[in-house]
């Protein structure tokens, strides 16, 4: 197994708050600074059909309908919420939104098959969780982690994918394309962009990469650099945390070496006195 390589630290950096999925009746668009967000209601209880032109009638009339000051290029995050919406649906509403010269940038969405389409489409994707029952206190609710999101696809720089468990994804993560994920990323194939893990604060939580090449990786609240020199050979590695920071080291044995101690709040090599 390959020495372990050591990641410069960098300031820690509040990740943002999530953007909170609202229910509504109709399409609407609504400024968020320098963006606009364009809604899509949530689907009526009980319903069983996304009932697309219905929809699709909504959201050219508000596309219509739009303030004509509205800047031209000016980007758009289209919030989907529980609509499910396949790579065609997604090419209309932007080729809709490009009439109006406006640019759609972002996919927010719950639906895990949303997120994909998006994703493969070449859109940035918050994937997210629908927000609790009137009255729970979030505070007291611990949910799980979603069902891992997987992805056969290259993050293009710009190009950003938010999902509320583990992602994989069968691809390259090129220079400037990011992947926050509340579980472990694994990268089937180039790491060279961001990558962040665990970002609700789970230190157990890894990044393995083929080749692990990043701009920057973060676990839970802990941010380090890309190493300053890279590796003479590649192999598939692993970034865990450890006591000192984030560390680098070959994949292929790290189950049967190290183990999580929740001591330390960080991985540790199994024998250890911190293992437990």
């Amino acid at each position: 197994m390959s020495s372990d390589r050591v990641l410069p630290l960098t300031d820690s950096q509040e990740e943002p708050s999530p953007f909170p999925l609202e229910r509504y009746s109709q399409v609407h668009l609504k400024r968020e600074g320098e963006k606009l967000l364009l809604v899509l209601p949530t689907l009526p209880q009980k319903e069983e059909s996304n009932d697309w032109s219905q929809t699709w009638q909504q959201i050219k009339y508000c596309l219509k309908s739009n303030d004509r000051a509205t800047q031209a290029g000016t980007v758009v995050y289209l919030v989907a919420q529980d609509r499910l919406l396949d790579g065609r649906q997604l090419q209309a509403i932007a080729e809709a939104l490009k009439e109006e010269r406006l640019l759609l940038k972002c996919v927010r969405t719950s639906r895990r098959q949303t997120a994909v389409a998006a994703a493969t489409a070449g859109y940035s994707v918050e994937q997210e969780t629908l927000t609790q029952p009137f009255g729970v206190n979030s505070t007291q609710v611990v949910l799980p982690l979603a069902e891992p999101l997987y992805l056969k696809t290259t993050v293009r720089s710009g190009v950003t994918i938010r999902h509320p468990g583990t992602v994989i994804l069968v691809g390259d993560v090129n220079p400037g394309g990011e992947i926050a994920a509340d579980g472990d990323i694994i990268v089937w194939g180039s790491l060279r962009g961001i990558a962040r893990a665990g970002v609700k604060g789970d230190r157990e939580c890894r990044i393995m990469a083929l080749r692990m090449e990043p701009t920057q990786l973060r676990i839970a609240d802990v941010v380090a650099r890309a190493p300053a020199v890279a590796p003479k050979e590649f192999e598939p590695e692993v970034a865990y945390m450890t006591q000192q920071g984030i560390r680098i080291t070959g994949a292929i044995d790290f189950a049967k070496t190290y183990s999580f101690s929740q001591k330390v709040k960080g991985w540790v090599e199994k024998g250890t006195k911190y293992e437990g």
